[in-house]
């Protein structure tokens, strides 16, 4: 007897081991995955905008990353003692400006380094919605906590989606022609736009991907449907009952593994996993025989890694 629907996807061709290089733009959904990425060490670059919800906003961080962009002050504004930039999220922001504009054109140039190379873009869309600054009539990334007023709020229709997710995969491959393109919808529900709201706005964009997909260098990995129809249990949210809770976002992580990572990679994931609980490991006695022969261990296993993969770096 079943007592839910599970979703069955596929393994994957292409997919991620960890001579691959992934650059991940989107949602905080996107920052989830970025945290399982940098656990087990691999090559990735994620939101050098910060988080980002629509796709006319991801649009935006990808031209800027493909031009290398450089901002000036003229590109930021003041609000509440912050230098803030409306193409940006808030962690993009400091009393500083110089620090400021610092942060966003180095995270520029190292994302347009990374794009050159990168085997795998992954885009989390999560919204439809999106905010027009009245006074330059632009599509801002994020309202910063502005006044309301000061924003025009619409819906992106599914043609102006679909133009914008073309616009970002053209633009990427005019420097990189071999890159593989994997999409997903953000799991999470934005409620504060209403109910029937939000899941308009989530059909909008699901409807979009499928426009673009091809099976040869566009893919859909179904986060949102997993959520949905596979977790429909109050019990896999945060307590604000819009967050997929840890346990929901490791069941999403292990299917994502299963269709889009090598299986070759599985096993030294598996001896970086226990690395990195080794090196979390707070000894009663650090000067103990017992505990300088863990650290001796464990520097071994550390450094018969790099050798083969150098790129990973733990930080003790």
């Amino acid at each position: 007897m079943k007592f839910r629907t599970e979703i069955n996807i596929p393994k994957q061709k292409n997919q991620i081991s960890y001579n691959s290089e992934v650059v991940l733009f989107g949602s905080c959904f996107t920052e989830n995955i970025e945290k399982h990425f940098n656990f087990y060490q691999f090559n990735n670059n994620s939101n050098p905008h910060g988080i980002l919800y629509n796709p006319t906003a991801i649009e935006n961080s990808i031209n800027d990353c493909i031009a290398n962009k450089k901002y000036i002050t003229e590109d930021l504004f003041l609000f509440n003692d912050l230098w803030l930039s409306f193409n940006h999220h808030t962690k993009f922001s400091s009393e500083n400006k110089e620090g400021t504009l610092s942060d966003i054109n180095k995270q520029i140039q190292q994302t347009n380094s990374a794009l050159t190379k990168a085997t795998h873009v992954l885009i989390t869309l999560g919204s439809s919605w999106a905010y027009r600054f009245e006074e330059s009539d632009k599509l801002v990334a994020n309202c910063h906590k502005i006044p309301q007023k000061n924003f025009h709020k619409e819906l992106l229709n599914i043609n102006q989606v679909v133009k914008s997710l073309e616009n970002s995969i053209s633009k990427i491959k005019s420097i990189n022609p071999n890159t593989l393109f994997l999409f997903t919808v953000s799991p999470v529900r934005h409620l504060k736009d209403g109910f029937v709201e939000n899941s308009l706005s989530k059909a909008q964009l699901i409807s979009a991907i499928h426009q673009i997909i091809d099976y040869n260098q566009i893919f859909y990995f179904p986060s949102y449907e997993i959520m949905m129809d596979d977790l429909r249990d109050y019990r896999f949210y945060k307590s604000d009952m819009l967050h997929p809770n840890d346990i929901a976002m490791e069941y999403i992580w292990e299917k994502f593994k299963d269709s889009w990572i090598d299986p070759n990679a599985f096993h030294l994931m598996q001896e970086i996993k226990n690395i990195q609980r080794a090196l979390q490991h707070k000894p009663f006695n650090r000067s103990s025989t017992k505990h300088q022969k863990f650290i001796k261990k464990t520097d071994s296993k550390i450094k018969t890694i790099q050798i083969k993969y150098p790129h990973i770096k733990f930080y003790q």
